[in-house]
């Protein structure tokens, strides 16, 4: 355990996390037609782990050639979980909200998001469950809060209460999920000291930016670690 968290943004809400142990973790796997993610990403990655929010194209649509590439578990809703099993993805770690479990070497809870959640497959909708986010605990106890597709929410507060995060992956861009002044106090609720912006950019129809989330939290003591896509920040 002598590395330094590091945080790749692949653009939109796609995150490579390479943890202080070694672990190479995934949220939400939008590559090939994810016009904000560099090129030379597009490809799947090895990863150790994948965490998956919900069943949107722009949060899943490379999930199953991610899962395949590595071989490695798969942390979703269960009828997500069982989509996956039917296209031949073995290694799936179904949970719900509030539930918790031990994978790859992380602790990993589910909380509530507020959102939808559908794939469209062999063009039928399908239902892929509840949205959800994450809370992850890494190996040396920072904890990470990855909300995925979110509205604010009050128990926002419960998460910070009982997982004290320290970094909050927070949506931004707003029409679809929180715009800045929502984000602002999802990081007061949540009590971090570190706030990454993502699901904006990527559309001119996401009109919410990282400067107007810093000038709403900076002033409180709130770093936003703004990244461009391919960036990696430790």
């Amino acid at each position: 355990m002598d590395r330094r968290l590091a945080i790749t943004w692949l653009g939109h809400s796609t995150f490579l996390i390479r943890t202080p142990g070694g672990t190479r973790v995934m949220f939400d796997p939008w590559l090939a037609r994810n016009p904000a993610c560099p090129q030379a990403m597009k490809k799947p990655p090895k990863v150790d782990l994948i965490l998956v929010s919900h069943g949107h194209r722009d949060h899943m649509d490379d999930l199953v050639a991610v899962a395949r590439e590595s071989g490695s578990p798969v942390v979703a809703m269960p009828e997500l979980c069982d989509w996956l099993g039917r296209k031949g993805i073995a290694n799936l770690s179904p949970m719900n909200k509030g539930g918790s479990q031990h994978v790859a070497g992380l602790d990993v809870t589910m909380t509530e998001a507020l959102h939808s959640s559908g794939y469209v497959d062999n063009g039928q909708m399908v239902y892929m469950g509840e949205p959800a986010g994450f809370v992850v605990r890494l190996e040396d106890g920072v904890t990470l809060y990855f909300a995925g597709d979110t509205a604010l929410f009050g128990d926002m507060r419960l998460i910070g209460e009982m997982h004290k995060p320290d970094i909050a992956f927070l949506p931004i861009g707003d029409r679809f999920t929180m715009g800045p002044v929502a984000a602002a106090r999802a990081c007061e609720f949540l009590g971090v000291r570190q706030v990454v912006p993502m699901h904006w950019g990527t559309f001119p129809i996401l009109t919410g930016t990282p400067a107007e989330l810093k000038r709403l939290v900076e002033p409180r003591g709130v770093q936003v670690l703004e990244l461009k896509p391919g960036e990696t920040a430790e």
